[in-house]
């Protein structure tokens, strides 16, 4: 098979389009599908969610088409440290989560649609129970908060010696405003910008209005491993790597960006193959001991290949894309 990426032509090997559920429910997803293509350098993954439309998936198309024919840049480390992921459920279950796959950081979700404040507080303290004070807790509200709403919760949830707080408001503008007002309430939780960097389309403002302290990467959405390497040096602050909800063939793009970094301070958000319900391989990138091992991985069977209807939506979206960078 043959696609076009700008003006030349990535010649395919094999494309396979995938279907998997999810574990539990996570960010409003309970199945995540993809398409998976092989060229000479190996195995990538283009899986933009659903209701992403052109120009932004154009940048997950050039990550896989990185993966596929340039292959990625030597690493400086053999395992990445990772973080477990605490979706939006009970406390009673929350700390399980915490600890899979022996991490000693956790992300948490919080701020979830027809929750209150209490669920989060309840949550967040049942993983610093189950991690001890020796763990690190982060927590995530992938910016559901307005800025008055944020500086309340942060309030409440800086007693649990907060890592730092993932997009908790929407805009740049407002993730600067939050800062200011998180500095004079003497409230110490650090602000993570994700949504800001992936799907702001200027990224570097974040930099700009001194708006985080954090900066989240994603392979798929900021175009490929080499890009977000380059976005790195010009932001200028800390980075975290993070996941897309990818099966284990996109997870290996993450990592192979989180093992080339030259500083890697913070525990990655790549453990999130452990929400799959099914992989799409023998030996999935999964923390063990809290991290993952470097390595490439490929497809093995078909159970989780994707039913017809399903992958001609998928060809069909390839299509348009293809047509749209030419």
């Amino acid at each position: 098979m043959s696609v076009r990426e700008g003006a030349s032509s990535v010649e395919l090997v094999e494309v396979r389009t995938f279907d998997v559920p999810l574990t539990t429910r996570f960010r409003g997803v309970t199945r995540r599908s993809g398409m998976l293509v092989q060229g000479a350098a190996g195995w990538g993954e283009w899986s933009p969610f659903p209701e992403y439309q052109r120009p932004e998936i154009d940048a997950w198309w050039r990550a896989a088409v990185e993966a596929t024919v340039e292959g990625w840049p030597a690493p400086v480390r053999s395992q990445v440290p990772v973080n477990s992921i605490v979706p939006a459920v009970d406390a009673e279950r929350a700390g399980a989560f915490a600890l899979a796959g022996g991490c000693r950081t956790a992300k948490v979700k919080v701020a979830e649609r027809g929750q209150e404040l209490a669920d989060d507080l309840a949550r967040v303290e049942a993983v610093r129970d189950a991690l001890g004070p020796s763990g690190q807790v982060r927590i995530d509200a992938n910016g559901a908060w307005e800025v008055d709403e944020a500086v309340r919760a942060l309030r409440e949830l800086a007693r649990f010696e907060l890592e730092y707080v993932e997009q908790p408001c929407a805009t740049v503008e407002e993730l600067a405003e939050l800062r200011v007002r998180l500095a004079r309430a003497g409230i110490e939780v650090p602000v993570a910008a994700d949504e800001s960097i992936r799907r702001s389309g200027d990224p570097e403002r974040v930099a700009a209005l001194d708006a985080a302290d954090v900066a989240v990467l994603k392979v798929q959405p900021l175009g490929g491993v080499r890009r977000c390497l380059e976005l790195a040096e010009r932001l200028g602050m800390p980075v975290v790597v993070s996941s897309a909800l990818e099966s284990s063939v996109g997870i290996a793009a993450g990592v192979a960006l989180a093992a080339a970094l030259p500083e890697l301070p913070y525990a990655c958000g790549l453990n999130t193959v452990a929400l799959l319900a099914q992989d799409v391989v023998d030996e999935p990138l999964i923390a063990v001991d809290g991290a993952i091992e470097v390595r490439r991985v490929a497809p093995s069977g078909d159970d989780w290949r994707a039913a017809d209807e399903l992958d001609r939506w998928w060809h069909r979206r390839l299509s348009d894309v293809e047509e749209g960078i030419r």
